[in-house]
């Protein structure tokens, strides 16, 4: 692994743990040679699902992507990196185990929104907001009175 200060490539692991519910490995490494610190991630490369999108295109799953869209969505809101994070590992659970090669991208969003809706409800109507693609203040407002009567 190459350190991200000196671009060395000698280091040594000093810390390993299990994350996102033993998906991957968190590894903390010292560089040998300037003594900065990193920590890198490690998980098992699956067979490449790929997103069918609206229009008809595929493109590799990126889980970063995911993260984003939702990131975004959470933005100054009272939701946490921690939240975020397992929020993301429950969508690509679910995906992962009832898609095998291919999924559309409107069942990712929908699983999205699911979980945001327990979440935080001014995320979910964010998310929704792109999600469903809303044209103008009437739909935003439509998804807002049915949040409300839900309650």
């Amino acid at each position: 692994m190459r350190c991200p200060k000196c671009a060395a490539d000698d280091d040594r692991v000093i810390d390993s743990r299990s994350v996102r519910g033993g998906a991957a490995i968190r590894r903390r490494r010292v560089c040998n040679r300037c003594g900065q610190r990193f920590t890198t991630y490690e998980e098992i490369l699956k067979a490449g699902l790929r997103v069918i999108k609206r229009d008809g295109r595929r493109e590799d799953f990126d889980r970063r992507k995911l993260a984003a869209g939702i990131e975004r969505a959470c933005e100054k809101r009272p939701v946490g990196e921690r939240e975020i994070e397992a929020l993301v590992d429950g969508v690509v659970a679910e995906i992962e185990a009832e898609y095998e090669r291919e999924v559309p991208s409107t069942a990712i969003g929908r699983k999205v929104m699911d979980r945001l809706q327990r979440l935080d409800e001014v995320a979910y109507v964010r998310f929704a907001s792109v999600y469903r693609r809303f044209r103008d203040v009437s739909q935003f407002l439509s998804e807002v009175e049915g949040l409300m009567a839900r309650e």
